[in-house]
């Protein structure tokens, strides 16, 4: 579904990505893990298109969506929930989720999206007319999931959805991811908590300084020496 060929982006002269390649297949969760910041944001800032790369290629579902706007891509069924979850702190929980739903197609399917979203997050359907910026940290990532989920995306991309997290809504975060995946969703989830990730994820990358030094399956990366030694302390 997803394909990145080689490339290479930059802020100024500080070199962010170098030659990144990676591949997202339909239907698969892909986790890119890796230290703060190795390149993840802005791995998922240029599939978006909100950076340009200098260099290389990006292909979703066979289209070259390189140098396309950002609401073009998102048009194409790309739905990225960024890291901080960027709500609207002033306007409901309702609201919230109905800005998810722009695109033509997601909003004919409003109302059947809103019942998906309020059965993956019942939490969300008790505080709809509640104001976003009110909500817990772990309401408002599911929030954000949920309006990223509004979309319909072909392709829903999150970026670092544990942060800040209890480890017990961590866990609950991860299982919804799961669930979302299971339904049909394709997933490239970016995070720091590899040890959890890796356990359930179809495939990962490691990212190091902007570059991908490992790829495989979770469990391969799992009992990969040098993530062990780098990333679990073992």
């Amino acid at each position: 579904m997803l394909k990145i060929r080689n490339i290479h982006v930059a802020y100024g002269d500080l070199r962010a990505l170098v030659d990144v390649s990676l591949e997202v297949g339909a239907g698969e969760l892909v986790a890119l893990v890796g230290a703060n910041g190795a390149g993840k944001s802005t791995t998922l800032k240029t599939i978006s298109g909100i950076l340009r790369p200098s260099a290389g290629a990006i292909e979703f579902a066979g289209e070259d969506i390189t140098r396309l706007q950002p609401h073009r891509i998102a048009a194409l069924g790309i739905a990225h929930v960024p890291e901080g979850r960027r709500l609207f702190p002033e306007m409901t929980v309702l609201e919230n989720l109905e800005m998810g739903a722009l695109r033509p197609e997601a909003r004919k399917k409003r109302k059947q999206s809103l019942e998906w979203v309020f059965s993956l997050f019942p939490v969300l359907r008790e505080r709809a007319r509640q104001p976003a910026g009110t909500l817990s940290g772990g309401q408002q990532q599911m929030l954000a999931i949920g309006r990223g989920l509004m979309s319909l995306p072909r392709l829903l991309m999150l970026d670092e959805p544990s942060l800040g997290l209890a480890p017990v809504l961590v866990k609950h975060v991860f299982e919804i991811v799961q669930e979302i995946n299971r339904q049909g969703i394709t997933v490239l989830l970016v995070e720091q908590n590899v040890m959890q990730v890796l356990r359930f994820c179809h495939r990962g990358y490691v990212l190091e300084n902007g570059r991908i030094v490992l790829g495989g399956s979770g469990t391969e990366l799992l009992n990969h020496a040098h993530v062990k030694e780098s990333y679990l302390g073992i």
